[in-house]
């Protein structure tokens, strides 16, 4: 049995604005009031999981026991079939400290080197954790391919190279209200709500 979340606030653990807003926008209609763990001061842990499970547990964990209140963390990244799921829960240390991701997708096309099959799916995991450590988890996918050069600057991180399969725009090219309506973020945040939040 989930555990149901039961109060009015909680912590996104990410220091990324990006992934804070996409975040706080799916959250928008359940009346939650969200607190960013960059915005509380947070430290931010070492990512030394070996799955995007693991590295969500343990940066929601972090935050709820900081902050005192219950927390919502995101692992998640880009694993391309051609270079073996790479570059998977790296997908964030590929774009360096500076978070270039202009850099991390030349990385990406350089290691693909002329390799016709640009198949790759985004990955997500959500993490709700409460002080107590208790956790609950959830996995979602979207399955595309690779373009080159990147197209659109709409979304955030690899976004501008990955088509979903069915439509012909990158997600850095979509409206996010179409990008949020398939995303792997959503596909999670579907399986989150409906165990955690719907009565």
């Amino acid at each position: 049995m989930n555990r149901r979340f039961k109060g009015d606030r909680l912590v996104i653990a990410s220091h990324n604005p990006g992934k804070v807003r996409e975040i706080a926008e799916l959250l928008a209609p359940y009346s939650v009031a969200v607190d960013s763990a960059g915005g509380l001061g947070l430290a931010e842990p070492e990512e030394t999981g070996d799955s995007f499970r693991a590295n969500a547990e343990l940066k929601a964990l972090a935050a709820a026991r900081a902050s005192g209140l219950p927390a919502l963390a995101d692992d998640s990244g880009l694993a391309v079939d051609a270079l073996g799921g790479k570059p998977g829960i790296h997908s964030a240390r590929w774009a360096g400290p500076d978070r270039d991701f202009a850099a991390a997708m030349a990385k990406v096309e350089d290691a693909l080197d002329k390799e016709k099959d640009r198949s790759a799916r985004f990955v997500c995991v959500l993490t709700l954790a409460w002080p107590d450590g208790h956790c609950e988890s959830f996995e979602g996918t979207v399955a595309g391919s690779l373009v080159w050069p990147p197209r659109g600057d709409r979304g955030f991180g690899y976004d501008p190279i990955f088509v979903p399969d069915g439509y012909d725009v990158t997600f850095g090219e979509m409206d996010p209200d179409a990008k949020h309506a398939i995303s792997h973020r959503a596909d999670a945040f579907a399986k989150l709500i409906a165990a955690c939040f719907a009565e």
